[in-house]
């Protein structure tokens, strides 16, 4: 039985045959990973200025282990070329950017206020079980994309 998208529509993969490798390549160069203090548990540790505290309802990228930003810019830019997006909004730039680390685990990258700057953070495997499997399905099957 395939695995269903959720129920919010902005956070459902585009299908594999309605993605445009020109858009998909001009998303590579235009959009942005600049991070989020909010999603660390140590966020002086990445350079962050003021140091802030993380949002205790926000998810943290680094719960299981250390992401610095060149790694998370990388699989920001494998979800990218492998067309794990969102729909695009008005401005061109889809809110959601999904990847997958080395180790199995999910992460999902948002578009800011700006409109094509993008922070990430893990999903939680526990809470997000559906959105986990069908990204780790998705990222698998596209593989040959990137």
């Amino acid at each position: 039985m395939p695995i269903r998208q959720g129920n919010n529509p902005k956070r459902r993969i585009i299908p594999r045959n309605e993605l445009d490798l020109e858009d998909l390549g001009r998303l590579a160069e235009e959009a942005r990973y600049v991070g989020s203090a909010h999603h660390k548990s140590k966020p002086a540790d990445y350079g962050f200025t003021p140091p802030t505290s993380p949002r205790p309802n926000k998810s943290l990228c680094d719960r299981k282990r250390i992401v610095r930003k060149g790694e998370a810019k990388a699989l920001f830019l494998q979800g990218l070329s492998r067309g794990m997006v969102s729909r695009y909004a008005k401005n061109g730039f889809p809110k959601y950017v999904w990847a997958v680390d080395r180790d199995g685990e999910v992460y999902e990258a948002k578009v800011g206020s700006d409109g094509q700057s993008y922070h990430g953070y893990a999903l939680s495997a526990d809470e997000e079980r559906d959105q986990c499997r069908l990204v780790i399905t998705e990222w698998t099957a596209r593989a040959g994309t990137s």
